[in-house]
């Protein structure tokens, strides 16, 4: 794909909110698929799983929740999201020693995530682990001093200090005290941003982007097309290292995922990597079997040994 590429217009129909069960078996290619995260799915389809997940969750259905994420998790095991979402299950066991893991690997994948850090700092009151408790305390009063109420954190920055507060001043239970209103996204929100991201990531704005994949990341958990457009606008930022990591974990979900395959490819090229590139190209030739797209435009990549002209 050149360097400023346009990807092909999204269909939209009633299908578009679809619910996550009846996602088709075919993931899209990452240079331009024809649909959105809730109508295109991995061979394990992790973004089913996810929603599977959470509407268990949303039902109190602990054990059956617990069971959905933890297959997410083999193959996204340091997702922010799904992490957050494996511990509150593992709350609502009252298995608050897994509970505080799983937080824990939520806010090391993503340090901003204050709901995260909220479910974390009350777990570690409930455990009597104070001195963490309150560490986790002053890390939201940071966040909420950085933010000085304007930015798009500032309810649940409020609700997360005082939830930690009270749990602090409380005596332990293992009562889940995360509301369900602030938990979850819906399948159809989770598609209009990436719907949103598509079309930012055609305009340049990589940024934007990205904020918008993250919003359908927390509808549709480690969903091969959303990381890989992750890994797309961060390497058109440089951010190479992070871009890397994305698709990466969408291969692991997805491991004949043609787009972040041939994106993948691109990357290494653009580190110098020709070999590497290499393998991606003939991994590509042996997903198309009569050729495709992706595999064309990382050979044109490779042969030019860098981003081709448009």
């Amino acid at each position: 794909m050149a360097a400023s590429p346009m990807l092909r217009t999204l269909v939209l129909s009633s299908l578009l909110v679809a619910p996550a069960t009846a996602l088709v078996a075919a993931a899209s290619g990452g240079s331009g698929g024809s649909s959105s995260p809730s109508m295109s799915a991995p061979q394990f389809d992790a973004a089913a799983e996810y929603r599977k997940g959470i509407e268990a969750l949303q039902a109190q259905r602990f054990a059956e929740a617990k069971r959905s994420f933890g297959r997410v998790l083999e193959v996204a095991p340091r997702d922010a999201n799904t992490n957050y979402l494996a511990g509150l299950a593992d709350a609502g066991l009252q298995d608050l020693a897994n509970a505080r893991k799983h937080y824990e690997k939520a806010v090391k994948a993503d340090k901003d995530m204050v709901l995260a850090h909220r479910e974390l700092g009350i777990t570690y009151a409930k455990l009597g682990q104070r001195p963490k408790a309150e560490a986790e305390l002053a890390l939201l009063t940071q966040l909420n001093t950085a933010c000085a109420g304007s930015c798009a954190k500032t309810a649940d920055l409020a609700a997360s200090i005082a939830a930690v507060q009270a749990a602090l001043a409380s005596a332990p239970t293992a009562r889940l005290e995360t509301r369900p209103s602030l938990l979850f996204a819906s399948a159809s929100g989770g598609d209009r941003a990436y719907l949103d991201a598509v079309g930012l990531i055609n305009e340049g704005r990589y940024e934007e982007a990205i904020a918008s994949l993250q919003a359908a990341r927390a509808a549709f958990g480690a969903h091969p097309d959303i990381l890989t457009y992750l890994g797309f606008a961060n390497r058109k930022l440089g951010r190479f290292e992070t871009a890397e990591t994305y698709y990466r974990a969408a291969l692991a979900a997805a491991p004949t995922h043609k787009g972040a395959t041939e994106y993948y490819g691109e990357l290494m090229v653009e580190r110098g990597d020709l070999e590497g590139a290499g393998s991606m190209l003939a991994k590509l030739e042996t997903i198309c079997d009569f050729g495709c797209a992706e595999a064309d435009e990382l050979r044109r990549w490779i042969e030019s040994g860098h981003a081709p002209a448009s």
